[in-house]
């Protein structure tokens, strides 16, 4: 079962999620591990990309988009929206509503919840079934 946790922001706006997306897969990589961000869609996931680069004045955060073929498919973060390029990894940040068929191959999830109600209710229902499933949980505000 993996450890899921959960980063409650304060904020209700996508910007912030994905800023925070950002930070967490940058500390992972500066501590040695793997990650796949897991975008709604593809437009997110291009959007995610151009933050990775633009976040924090000086970051470098060493990354590559699922299904752009372009040499870096065997990068530390991935970025994607589908099924395409995660291969094994230690750390998946889930952005989308639902829980990715494919978390079985991850022994760390991070799920980040805005403040906006619908994202919140979401939030809920994906505790829940990884209560059920027997996850690790735990809660962070952020």
């Amino acid at each position: 079962m993996a450890r899921v946790d959960f980063y409650v922001l304060a904020q209700a706006d996508e910007r912030a999620r994905h800023l925070l997306a950002c930070k967490l897969a940058e500390k992972a990589w500066r501590l040695e591990n793997t990650v796949y961000i897991h975008a709604k869609d593809r437009g997110d996931a291009e959007r995610l990309d151009q933050l990775l680069w633009t976040f924090r004045d000086g970051s470098f955060v060493p990354h590559g988009l699922a299904g752009r073929n372009d040499g870096t498919e065997n990068s530390a973060i991935m970025v994607g929206a589908g099924t395409e390029g995660i291969g094994t990894r230690d750390l998946l940040i889930n952005l989308c509503d639902e829980i990715p068929p494919f978390i079985e191959g991850f022994p760390r999830v991070a799920e980040l919840v805005t403040s906006d109600e619908t994202c919140r209710k979401s939030s809920r229902q994906r505790y829940a079934t990884y209560r059920d499933q027997g996850h690790e949980l735990n809660t962070h505000k952020i």
